[in-house]
């Protein structure tokens, strides 16, 4: 039994090697295609990640999984991709991103595998890989954020592009918490709030002459509070102590912002 487990385990890890290895390559040929068929390109990319994605974690696959797990490969695919466009013509550069692209694809994987394996149990691994699915949640917010903005589009096209990726991103990350077998009326709540929030903050964003990244990094650093603060909810866990610590952050967070605003 214990040798069929690990061999078992090792098509799993070869099937995330394949799987982040053909996203890469595919990443890189997304890069070659012309000026007039790029966001083409980028919205066929990330169909293609996720149905790569639900090859490479089938073996656990629940029908439910498909809205809750599948998506974040696919997503953050899409925000690398999209990121990669702005990225200075340096070889080394390029490579350099495909190379931690295809890293970061991998692990996503092994979280992904973790929270379809664990459902219903409790296993060692999956408060790391809650850890690791918020970092990869702050981290495609980021990226999406900085790309749109970079696109100086109206304030309602960023409303409504902020709002169709962060749904699904907050959704998932709650629903994680307790890995239930459905997506219940209470994540449905605090992600619709939660991406209310982040799109009334990018209308104001909008409005305002702040460049993409301090843009991007506010609305992480917003995120990141709203996502402790309702994980924590979710686990009935909200103590004093730690919404002292998230109002810390908020506040940290405001005095950076009024820091690095271009008053003049």
């Amino acid at each position: 039994m214990r040798a069929s487990g690990r061999e078992l385990s090792m098509r799993r890890r070869e099937k995330f090697v394949l799987a982040a290895a053909l996203l890469s390559v595919a990443l890189l040929m997304v890069q070659y295609v012309g000026v007039e068929w790029r966001y083409w390109a980028f919205g066929g990319f990330m169909v293609v990640s996720y149905l790569v994605s639900s090859w490479a974690l089938s073996d656990d696959l629940q029908p439910h999984e498909w809205l809750t797990i599948l998506p974040f490969p696919a997503l953050y695919a899409g925000s690398v991709s999209l990121f990669y466009f702005l990225l200075p013509t340096a070889f080394l550069t390029r490579v350099a991103v495909l190379g931690l692209f295809g890293v970061g694809m991998y692990g996503l994987y092994l979280t992904s595998n973790i929270f379809s394996v664990a459902k219903g149990r409790t296993i060692q691994l999956l408060y790391a890989a809650h850890a690791v699915g918020l970092f990869f949640t702050l981290f495609t917010s980021m990226l999406f954020t900085n790309a749109i903005f970079s696109l100086r589009l109206p304030f309602y096209a960023n409303a409504g592009l902020i709002g169709l990726v962060h749904l699904p991103l907050v959704m998932m990350s709650l629903w994680s918490i307790k890995l239930e077998d459905h997506v219940s009326p209470m994540i449905w709540q605090f992600s619709s709030i939660m991406t209310l929030v982040l799109v009334e903050l990018v209308i104001i964003f909008s409005l305002l002459p702040l460049p993409a990244w301090h843009v991007a990094l506010f609305v992480m650093g917003v995120l990141y509070i709203g996502l402790g603060v309702l994980q924590s909810q979710i686990r009935e866990r909200l103590f004093q102590n730690t919404a002292n610590e998230y109002s810390l952050v908020a506040v940290l967070l405001g005095i950076i912002f009024l820091i690095l605003f271009p008053w003049k």
